[in-house]
């Protein structure tokens, strides 16, 4: 942090403060005396934020900052960010839904370079309001279910099997559920052309690139 202040231009009594504060601020205060190869992946992040913050600027552009991080540690970065975002431009690049739903309020979402939708994570998520149902069904249905309805996730309760999906309109035996950010994002997708959106989502796939800014 002090050679990357000093690289920075900042004097000796601006480093002598603006150091230490940083790192109480991301929470490593204690760590200071560790080597950076000591720390974990969620240390390192936080480091780099600390880092990023040195000349306090008011503009700040993270890629991809949660990626391979722990539930704890993604919890904790995307807080960050939020906070980061009360008093400077925050620009967050990602394919990790959840990231945008929690550090977010403006979102672009681009495939292959064509912008796809521009506008508040609010606005996109009416978008999917009335159109996300869940359905329990037998096990054994499964194969049949996967082949006819649009799924976004699933999970087992014992022989049987609960699958969330999209329609445009009911399913019988399926009731409505409340529209989270990836069913949002996933139905934008399929609506707007991104060839087999939600078959890429179901095995895991990227089907385009979220660019979300607070």
């Amino acid at each position: 942090m002090d050679y990357l202040a000093i690289l920075s231009g900042l004097t000796a009594a601006e480093r002598k403060e603006r150091v230490p504060s940083l790192l109480a601020w991301v929470n490593l205060a204690e760590h200071r005396g560790k080597k950076v190869k000591a720390l974990s992946g969620g240390m390192k992040r936080r480091l780099g934020i600390a880092q990023a913050l040195l000349n306090n600027p008011r503009v700040l552009i993270v890629d991809e900052p949660t990626a391979g991080l722990d539930p704890e540690e993604r919890v904790r970065f995307r807080n960050l960010l939020a906070e980061l975002s009360q008093e400077r431009i925050v620009l967050l690049s990602t394919h990790i839904v959840g990231d945008i739903e929690a550090a977010c309020e403006d979102i672009v979402m681009i495939d292959e370079g064509r912008v796809l939708y521009n506008g508040t994570v609010e606005n996109l998520l009416k978008t999917a309001q009335g159109r996300v149902f869940t359905l329990t069904a037998p096990g054994k249905d499964l194969p049949r279910l996967k082949k006819e309805l649009p799924m976004i996730g699933m999970h087992k309760q014992g022989s049987k099997v609960q699958i969330r999906f999209v329609a445009d309109t009911p399913v019988s035996g399926a009731e409505p559920c409340e529209a989270n950010m990836e069913d949002a994002y996933m139905l934008y997708l399929r609506d707007h052309g991104v060839p087999g959106a939600l078959a890429q989502k179901e095995a895991g796939g990227e089907s385009s690139c979220c660019f979300g800014g607070k």
